[in-house]
């Protein structure tokens, strides 16, 4: 079932705000993330960035990293983002982006 605007808005715009809380927690100094409006920005002391954003017309989460892109779709039954093409969820998919991009172990996490 497709969400409707508001539905979207309710879940994805969280989720953005969550990710960068989670990215600023880690408190590494190889990366920088910010928040602007739906798009979420980590960028690296190299000049590489990765880019999460809200995509309300399609009712995704879009995420661009390390020269691959996924379309997350909203999976209420399992409350997670998850790509209809290779079943991969959101938040593990950056902290795996994110642990090969800086050659450790990178587990995002949610604030309690």
């Amino acid at each position: 079932m497709k969400l409707t605007e508001q539905e979207y808005d309710e879940r994805a715009l969280p989720e953005l705000r969550a990710l960068v809380d989670a990215l600023d927690r880690l408190d590494d100094e190889r990366i920088d993330s910010e928040l602007s409006g739906d798009i979420l920005s980590v960028e690296f002391a190299d000049g590489d960035k990765y880019v999460v954003n809200s995509h309300r017309a399609a009712r995704q989460i879009w995420m661009a990293a390390a020269h691959a892109a996924w379309h997350f779709d909203w999976q209420g039954d399992q409350q997670r983002w998850i790509a209809a093409k290779t079943g991969d969820e959101l938040w593990t998919t950056l902290s795996a982006s994110l642990t090969q991009k800086l050659g450790s172990k990178v587990a995002l996490e949610r604030s309690a």
